[in-house]
């Protein structure tokens, strides 16, 4: 049995995210600040990375100062608390292959010190010393106490609802350590 362990490489690895509300959406990226991923005999087996709160950025709103607020907002107490919160984590608990390149990955993510299951698909190629996977999770904010205008805890909201679920959409580039 060949293992391998692959590093992340930051600036060829990135995470999109989109929040959704009644009138339309938001889109940004943020940053993985350093992972891992295991590897046996040329099949993803496990990992973890650690993704920097403090880096998010949003992409769809042009104008500065609305921009700057909304960053703000999301780096309050009312969502990602990256004063106190600077990083969250992902770790890969078990891989099933579904395919050659196709995984089906559980594990626990962790986002202002409060952790849950996830459950995702991923595709990952290793190919020599490099590996490359994506993958999108789902998220329920509210499980991590993030109910700013959530309908499951604030009545009459109309169009300021916020939706519960966000996606993040990784794209990762990893070199064997």
């Amino acid at each position: 049995m060949e293992t391998k362990n692959f590093e992340i490489v930051n600036n060829q690895s990135r995470i999109e995210w989109i929040g959704r509300k009644v009138t339309g959406a938001h889109d940004g990226t943020i940053n993985i600040a350093r992972g891992t991923f295991n590897v046996v005999d040329g099949k993803l087996t496990g990992g973890e990375f650690t993704i920097d709160t403090t880096s998010i950025k949003i992409l769809d709103i042009e104008d500065a100062a609305t921009n700057a607020q909304f960053a703000g907002h999301l780096a309050s107490d009312d969502f990602f608390a990256i004063e106190k919160y600077p990083e969250a984590t992902l770790v890969i608990k078990s891989v099933a292959p579904k395919t050659a390149e196709e995984y089906h990955i559980e594990g626990n993510l962790t986002i202002k010190g409060i952790s849950h299951p996830v459950v995702f698909d991923a595709a990952a190629n290793i190919n020599g010393d490099t590996l490359a996977a994506t993958g999108k999770i789902i998220i329920d904010r509210t499980k991590y106490e993030m109910k700013f205008r959530s309908g499951n805890f604030f009545q009459n909201l109309g169009d300021t609802l916020i939706y519960n679920d966000f996606d993040l959409n990784i794209s990762v580039t990893a070199k064997a350590a």
